[in-house]
């Protein structure tokens, strides 16, 4: 019986209320007496609850003397519960997404590689329309597969590739100095930004067993992951300006684009980047 007590709580009524109900189903009509010897609570306790379970109309009463009460029939009860549940619960589902009252995404760190790997590929499976990356390729082959199954999901993949990069699908944009870069960084960056919603970006360790040097970020904070796009973006742009204007460029700006680099980094920067 005490389960059953402990159920009828979860639905809303308390304690003497549950008790009252069920010495109810056990006799009824009965009086507020009877009520009291078979719930084994005090009267005056007794007949405010029944009065309670009036107002909610799962107790009924007469106009008799002395006055007996009734209950509802459990079918209906839970029926009620069910109905009530049912709206609020659709209620929920309507409303709360739309009470945001300035809260922003958070932005999360992620350390470890496995961690890491796992974080890339819920993203790259949550994607729906469009996936921009930057990757290593022997960071990719971790991903391809899921990739893969986007690409052939209709989401548009589109990737900046680093160390002599290849796939089989998608548009490809491959980045030179990749070494150059990494061993400036020391490591190799990882950047997604997937359907304007989901970004990541972030570093893997070169060395084998460095975990304090290999983190990523992720975020849904939609002002994050815009700049994360932007960043791949441009370097779309400027890769294949590039590969078009290769004469070009090196004459405006040297071997290596060193004067363009030389004016953005300063010509004594040891951090070696694009």
């Amino acid at each position: 019986m005490a389960d059953i007590i402990e159920k009828l709580k979860d639905i809303g009524l308390n304690t003497y209320e549950a008790k009252v109900y069920v010495a109810l189903l056990k006799k009824y009509p009965a009086t507020g007496y009877e009520v009291s010897k078979l719930a084994n609570i005090p009267q005056s306790r007794t007949y405010d609850t029944l009065k309670v379970l009036e107002e909610k109309r799962i107790v009924i009463s007469t106009n008799t003397k002395p006055v007996t009460y009734t209950p509802i029939k459990p079918k209906m009860l839970t029926q009620r519960v069910q109905k009530k549940m049912n709206s609020t619960i659709s209620f929920l589902e309507k409303h709360l997404p739309n009470v945001k009252d300035d809260y922003n995404e958070p932005i999360l760190t992620i350390t470890g590689k496995q961690n890491i790997q796992d974080k890339i590929i819920e993203v790259i499976q949550n994607a729906k329309r469009e996936i921009y990356m930057e990757v290593w390729s022997q960071d990719y082959k971790n991903f391809e597969k899921d990739l893969l199954n986007a690409y052939n999901r209709n989401v548009e993949i589109r990737i900046v590739g680093y160390d002599n990069f290849n796939s089989r699908f998608g548009m490809v944009f491959e980045h030179a100095f990749a070494r150059d870069i990494e061993l400036s960084l020391g490591g190799r960056m990882i950047i997604i930004a997937a359907d304007d919603n989901e970004g990541i970006i972030g570093k893997i360790s070169s060395l084998k067993n460095d975990v304090s040097d290999t983190n990523i970020i992720w975020t849904k904070n939609q002002s994050i992951v815009f700049i994360i796009k932007e960043f791949i973006v441009h370097d779309m742009y400027l890769i294949d300006v590039e590969e078009n204007l290769v004469e070009q460029m090196k004459y405006i700006y040297g071997k290596g684009l060193k004067r363009l680099k030389d004016k953005v980094l300063g010509s004594n920067a040891t951090y070696i980047i694009h």
